[in-house]
């Protein structure tokens, strides 16, 4: 059988492990499909790559697609990839991760901190970490590095005091000797991290690819979910992430499977956790303009009718 091939852009990170399973199991095959993956250096060329139309499917931030729809992203107004959420992901927890000498946010004053781009969804949570910690903006400089891998080797370096990081790279910056100092769950209740978005030309003409996608996705979800399949799970994880330590992983899996801080089961969308990052962008982004109808993000048709393929 000949299979068509969906070209996918994700960040480097624990949360693709479901994808992995789909692509290593032959859910995507199932359905007729298979991925040419490329793990994306930052949410700019993420941007870039499918707004030219290289990549029709992205793992990436929910605060993403918020904003490049308003005209605000990091890649400049002439980028529009066109986004809008098919699925949820991740809760996704980020852990503020600092060099050894900082033990708390205050200690951050007059430091750099280094970040995806300067005005992203994690930008704005690190922003209200420091507000909350009685700092302002303007006491630090935000420096816009990278995704997670990029960031994390900066604080690692020195060069940069402190940054955000997900999983696996917030457990390997600990063993490493690392501060975490706070995380985005001790500041709110529910936030929307991951998302899978799609391109709205690729929807709109290839609808039955992405439902596929998203049934493979939900499968790969499942056998990740499997306690049967913790150990071949762990190892999958392991083998497309080689910079897990083997004594590491366990509490990568753990917070992976965390639904407060990882994979959202069902690939459920969290409308609260969505409305917190329309929050946090209308007080710390750009315009200042208020933000407050998740539904113009959103297509979740597709996600609705497999729902019921899947309970029938």
């Amino acid at each position: 059988m000949t299979l068509e091939t969906l070209r996918v852009i994700a960040f480097p990170g624990a949360p693709n492990l479901p994808l992995f399973a789909a692509m290593e199991h032959g859910f995507l095959a199932r359905e007729g499909l298979e991925v040419d993956l490329t793990l994306t250096p930052s949410s700019v060329f993420q941007a870039e790559q499918c707004a030219a139309g290289q990549c029709q499917i992205a793992m990436t931030a929910f605060d993403n697609v918020v904003a490049y729809t308003e005209g605000q992203g990091a890649a400049g107004p002439d980028v529009d990839p066109q986004y809008v959420v098919a699925m949820g992901a991740t809760q996704l927890e980020l852990a503020l991760v600092t060099t050894p000498d900082v033990q708390k946010v205050a200690d951050l004053k007059g430091r750099t901190l280094a970040l995806d781009a300067l005005a992203t969804g994690f930008a704005f949570v690190l922003s209200e970490m420091l507000e909350r910690a009685g700092l302002s903006r303007e006491d630090t400089e935000f420096v816009a590095v990278g995704a997670t891998p990029q960031r994390w080797d900066s604080v690692k370096s020195g060069d940069h005091a402190g940054t955000l990081t997900i999983e696996p790279f917030t457990t390997i910056a600990r063993r490493a000797g690392s501060n975490v100092i706070q995380t985005s769950s001790d500041l709110f209740d529910a936030y929307q991290g991951g998302v899978i978005a799609a391109c709205k030309p690729f929807v709109k003409d290839n609808p039955e690819q992405l439902r596929g996608y998203l049934r493979a996705y939900l499968d790969g979800l499942d056998w990740v979910h499997d306690p049967a399949n913790h150990a071949a799970a762990a190892n999958l994880l392991q083998a497309r992430m080689p910079a897990i330590r083997p004594e590491a992983v366990e509490g990568v899996m753990r917070n992976l499977l965390n639904p407060a801080s990882g994979l959202t089961p069902g690939g459920a969308i969290l409308p609260a956790g969505m409305e917190q990052v329309l929050d946090l962008r209308t007080r710390h982004g750009p315009s200042g303009q208020g933000l407050n109808d998740i539904g113009k993000y959103l297509d979740l048709t597709h996600m609705e009718a497999i729902a019921k393929e899947r309970s029938a």
